[in-house]
């Protein structure tokens, strides 16, 4: 992160702390009264760029392309459902492709129209740039306020491979604004390549990796190597096989997913908690930095009516594209396509609508107007014109996505689902258990055996009482209270003799983390 760099000279480590630490502390409070992180700092960040002596930040898109778009996308695959996403493939595939070319063409028509001395070349190049939504934000809001999870996983599927294709057109476009004109079927010819290529080198790393990962053994090692991951497929299939990185990563991430059940415990939980931490900071990072490049970016302009106006309606065709897109991609195919309907759930017109409005911009749209050669013309038009549409989006959209999903009244049902099938296959989880343990047992203890018999069938049952009333504590609800009240006491009493001198800070920790996995067992999200 040293090449993020200032107006005037390089950024030097202790700013750089100071700009994590900062951003860090605006998300613990913005989450400690229930805000939405990324709008805060964004706004905090935006604030702060005013203020004189405050150091200007300028993007290095190369940083953003390498070190922060990779483990974020592959942090997303890898809690993300493979068996969804492919369910789902066609209405992402519209939105992740056929949308980002859509709000290309459109703002591209719509930035010549309002800047006539901007080339149509260059004009793509600004629709390429704002095509592709970050749904980091909407994903926060709609886990919040209980999204059915077919939205859900609409808008992860979309944010995960939009990319790529913004990036690919983004990579045509510059091209063409730079001199190097590119026929149509090359551009499609192009598209299908890197596409299919990121696809096979992300398939490949995965498997590769999965192999290597159930031979270490060791949870460490195991997590060690996942941290390269998302770096080593980006950097194979960008410079080496010249293909989508953006895919490669995601592919990876899924693949090494949906396969992560079969490993080991310790590797799955300190996965789970690098990977939370890591996107914690990343994501705080770049909403921070969001904001405090406004105004540099303003200073570097020169503001007239026309440019805002310009800008404005630059906005306006982003926004107004992706709903102009999504009614008619939702219903036109069900009602062409009898096996669409047959296969398909039909979609609600309130998620249709929530999905619309949650075309948040975000780091993909900077990073690709910093990447912008200085000898396309009309750059510093489309570096202002992303900017507007990253924050006004974010700010304008993510403020009011809350209401606009309270308004429509489109909350899933899908808690009470999911409780009724983790209950039934619960009960079938605790028989197998009880004829393994039949099967295992010889000269064990009774009460061992009955001890192994009263926590299965506590298990089994646990599931079925969440079905019923909430307003009352289950007797699994008073277990997991009651135990964790226990291991706190125990816990209490191994540090008394840790601090005493009886027992060592080895045994303790060893302790401790066995203690830990067990309330970790104990607790729910």
């Amino acid at each position: 992160m040293a090449s993020i760099i200032t107006q005037n000279e390089r950024m030097v480590g202790p700013e750089l702390l100071l700009l994590l630490l900062g951003a860090l502390v605006v998300t613990a409070i913005a989450r400690r009264f229930n805000w939405s992180a990324p709008l805060v700092l964004v706004a905090v960040g935006l604030v702060v760029s005013f203020i004189p002596g405050v150091p200007e930040f300028e993007l290095d898109p190369h940083l953003i392309l390498l070190v922060v778009l990779p483990p974020l996308l592959y942090s997303a695959a890898l809690d993300s459902s493979y068996l969804n996403i492919r369910a789902n493939l066609r209405p992402i595939g519209l939105l992740a492709v056929g949308l980002v070319l859509f709000t290309t063409l459109v703002v591209g028509v719509v930035a010549k129209l309002v800047f006539p001395d901007l080339p149509f070349a260059a004009a793509l190049v600004l629709g390429a740039v704002v095509a592709p939504p970050d749904a980091v934000a909407a994903v926060a809001i709609g886990r919040k306020l209980g999204l059915q999870r077919r939205a859900m996983t609409l808008l992860v599927g979309e944010s995960l491979i939009n990319d790529a294709t913004a990036l690919t057109a983004f990579k045509v476009a510059v091209a063409a604004a730079a001199g190097a004109a590119m026929h149509p079927v090359e551009g499609v010819g192009l598209f299908l390549l890197v596409t299919a290529g990121g696809i096979a080198v992300g398939l490949v790393v995965g498997v590769v990796v999965r192999f290597l990962r159930r031979r270490l053994c060791e949870g460490v090692l195991e997590t060690a190597l996942g941290l390269l991951v998302p770096f080593g497929a980006y950097l194979i299939a960008e410079e080496v096989a010249h293909v989508s990185g953006v895919l490669a990563v995601v592919v990876a991430g899924l693949y090494i997913g949906h396969h992560s059940p079969r490993g080991g415990y310790s590797t799955r939980l300190q996965d789970a908690a690098v990977w939370k931490a890591l996107d914690a900071l990343l994501e705080a990072f770049v909403f921070a930095l969001i904001g405090l490049q406004v105004s540099a970016i303003i200073r570097d302009v020169d503001l007239d009516a026309a440019l805002l106006l310009g800008a404005g309606a630059v906005l306006l065709a982003a926004i107004l594209a992706r709903f102009v897109w999504m009614y008619p991609a939702t219903y036109i195919p069900r009602y062409m396509s009898k096996r669409v309907r047959e296969r398909e759930r039909p979609p609600h017109l309130g998620q249709v609508t929530v999905i619309a409005w949650a075309g948040m911009r975000g780091v993909v749209t900077l990073a690709a107007a910093a990447a912008v050669p200085t000898n396309v013309p009309g750059r510093d038009i489309i570096l202002f014109c992303a900017f507007v549409v990253t924050v006004a989006t974010l700010l304008l959209q993510g403020l009011t996505l809350p209401w606009v999903i309270n308004k429509i009244g489109f909350e899933g049902d899908d808690a009470r689902e999911d409780a009724l099938a983790e209950a039934q296959v619960q009960h079938r989880a605790a028989q197998a258990a009880v004829t393994r343990l039949d099967e295992e047992i010889a000269d064990v203890p009774d009460h061992v055996r009955d001890q192994l018999r009263s926590l299965a069938e506590h298990r089994g049952n646990a599931a079925w009482e969440r079905l019923g009333r909430q307003e009352e504590e289950s007797p699994a609800a008073a277990y997991r209270r009651l135990r964790r009240v226990m291991l706190s006491a125990e816990r209490d009493e191994f540090v008394k003799a840790r601090d005493k001198g009886e027992i060592d800070d080895e045994v303790l920790f060893r302790v401790l983390r066995e203690l830990d996995l067990e309330e970790a067992a104990l607790s729910r999200e």
